[in-house]
């Protein structure tokens, strides 16, 4: 089953300070819901090619993958799955929306299977529920942090 889902929100922050936050592995546990560890498996900076390993429950399931850094500009920031139960791609987005505030997108494209297909009509859902409680958390943690 295909899964292609996305969530927007607004963040009161720079669009270079939320895009730096978004693009550091360590904060990922601050605002991805579900998720255990992420940790990058490549040297720093985080470039095209660095790869983060993530641990994460999902639907009562533990879930480990790693994704690659495919693309990573201004305003996105896109990974695909190199090891994972099933592939995906995410792809984070951030571009000026205001003075001092950034639009922030969230897209999970996968192809489920083994368990996941068997709960395919209800996947997208969890995923958008997910990914829009993501974005509410980051919006969250970033708006409360003190600007510079």
């Amino acid at each position: 089953m295909a899964v292609d889902v996305t969530a927007t929100t607004s963040i009161d922050r720079p669009r270079d300070q939320v895009a730096a936050y978004l693009q550091d592995p360590a904060n990922d546990t601050t605002w991805i819901g579900g998720l255990r560890s992420a940790r990058l498996l490549t040297p720093r900076p985080v470039t095209v090619g660095s790869q983060v390993e993530r641990v994460a429950s999902f639907l009562g399931r533990r879930v480990q993958y790693v994704n690659e850094i495919t693309e990573l500009t201004a305003d996105r920031l896109a990974m695909r799955s190199v090891r994972s139960p099933f592939p995906m791609r995410v792809t984070y987005g951030h571009r000026n929306a205001g003075d001092s505030t950034t639009e922030v997108s969230v897209r999970v494209q996968g192809d489920a299977a083994r368990f996941y297909a068997l709960v395919g009509p209800v996947l997208g859902l969890a995923v958008r529920r997910s990914i829009t409680r993501d974005l509410r958390n980051l919006k969250r943690v970033l708006e409360q942090r003190p600007a510079p």
